[in-house]
């Protein structure tokens, strides 16, 4: 028997929530229940991701002002109250632009359950299947630390976020957080009680995982046989820190020879490369940009690096991990401790310390690491534990 479950996502970037949710997508089709991806935006890095048998909806955009009058519509007796944060959330996320066509969605597909992700999608879908009044399981998923979220954006928001979590939130069937330390702050931030969410570590290996960590090697310094090559994979985005990677990374070359490859695209590119060009560090760095397959580096490099603010989970720490490459982390808030077992699989280091980064890339490059060991803990985040984690909530019916 085919049920349909629906998977709900802004657009088709290529971030870890969009590859998480693919992921799934193509799990839950193999186990034969009938997926639909429905975004809002149907561009990005992994358009051509989607895998076989997933049916992708677009979302019409309806305009702002539809969009905030829905939501208004949606709140229905509090929407006194709630005005201020409802349009504060629209005017700074445009996903709220498309709740009048996932209504119209839930309406006429009736699907047994939606999964949302991220806040502000979250919060669409909540005031969608208000409004739709069809039976579908709601289950939400929290990606990142909501505290990170809300102070990212402007001080109106700030309260605002939190306030519309608090209080629809507990509406859904399910919370699942991507991590322990995102429950806990998800929690102490809403007053939202810790033992309605669900931690459901993300889903990072899968069948094809080996095959396309054996590709072609995405850049010539990996196969070259020279000086050790350590690896960042990420946007160029301030989330990342990557000065502090940089400064760390020409103090390390002070001692011994490396090179640096940073994978990944953003923003930050102008001034990630004006201040490389400071620490006399440019012919040994290379940012080749955005890479569809960065298992390749990952199976060939000589350590992974990953030196975020804060991250909801750090999925490219577990790539990492199960392609055996040793690893080097920031202590951020709040995955990075939990993948790594506070440390007895990779070291950590404080946030925006340069010094003890340096120090624990020497250290690194410098000790013998039982690869096989590390692949062992990476292949314990796989596609098929949080399928049946999450199918759990969507479908405990089935799933049982």
């Amino acid at each position: 028997m085919s049920t349909r479950v629906a998977l709900l996502l802004l657009s088709l970037t290529g971030g870890g929530v969009e590859r998480s949710t693919l992921r799934l997508a193509r799990e839950f089709v193999r186990r034969g229940i009938a997926i639909d991806l429905l975004v809002c935006r149907p561009h990005g890095e992994l358009r051509d991701a989607v895998p076989d048998g997933v049916r992708l909806v677009t979302l019409a955009d309806s305009g702002t002002l539809a969009g905030r009058l829905t939501a208004l519509r949606a709140a229905g007796r509090d929407w006194p109250a709630l005005l201020r944060p409802v349009v504060l959330t629209i005017h700074a996320s445009r996903a709220l632009r498309h709740l009048p066509a996932l209504v119209r969605y839930l309406r006429a597909e009736r699907p047994a359950a939606l999964l949302a992700a991220k806040t502000p999608v979250n919060l669409m879908a909540l005031w969608a299947r208000r409004l739709a009044g069809v039976p579908v399981r709601l289950v939400l998923s929290e990606r990142a630390q909501l505290s990170a979220v809300a102070t990212a954006d402007r001080p109106a928001k700030r309260s605002a976020l939190p306030r519309l979590v608090a209080r629809f939130y507990p509406e859904a069937d399910a919370i699942v957080t991507v991590s322990g330390g995102v429950a806990d702050d998800l929690a102490s931030l809403t007053g939202i009680a810790r033992q309605r969410m669900t931690v459901i570590y993300n889903p990072v290996v899968d069948a094809d995982f080996a095959g396309r960590a054996a590709a072609i090697a995405p850049h010539p310094w990996l196969e070259d046989g020279g000086a050790p090559v350590l690896l960042a994979v990420g946007r160029l985005h301030p989330d990342k820190d990557y000065p502090t990677l940089l400064r760390a990374f020409a103090e390390l070359r002070q001692t011994r020879p490396a090179r640096l490859l940073i994978l990944g695209e953003g923003p930050q590119r102008p001034a990630l490369q004006g201040l490389a060009g400071e620490l006399g560090i440019g012919a040994d760095l290379a940012m080749p940009g955005f890479c569809p397959n960065p298992l390749a580096a990952m199976s060939r490099a000589a350590a992974f690096v990953l030196t975020s603010r804060a991250e909801g989970f750090g999925n490219v720490l577990v790539e990492a991990l199960a392609c055996g490459c040793p690893a080097v982390s920031t202590d951020c808030p709040s995955g990075p401790r939990e993948i790594l077992d506070g440390g007895r699989y990779g070291r950590l280091v404080p946030v925006g310390d340069a010094g003890a980064l340096a120090t624990a890339l020497a250290e690194t490059l410098y000790s013998a690491s039982d690869r096989d060991a590390l692949a062992c803990r990476g292949n314990a985040f796989s596609v098929a534990r949080a399928a049946d984690a999450y199918l759990s909530l969507l479908l405990p019916d089935v799933a049982a």
